[in-house]
């Protein structure tokens, strides 16, 4: 039973993670160094690691504009 729920924790993590970047990855405005659907695809295969190669790499990360300044 704990095996079980080991099993569906882990895949519904997996899920989740895969959901995260697929989501980064799609609504960004700019990606580095890959073309976007290259970098999903290394998102699918590699998993995390595929993932954390693009939020370390390939995501180009801009300032928020605050609403309030």
């Amino acid at each position: 039973m704990l095996a079980a729920l080991v099993v569906i924790l882990g895949l519904a993590l997996l899920a989740g993670w895969l959901t995260l970047c697929l989501r980064q990855v799609f609504l960004a405005e700019r990606v580095r160094f890959l073309p976007r659907w290259v970098w999903a695809v290394v998102c699918l295969i590699s998993i995390p690691f595929g993932g954390i190669l693009y939020l370390l790499i390939g995501q180009v990360w801009t300032p928020r504009h605050d609403p309030r300044t």
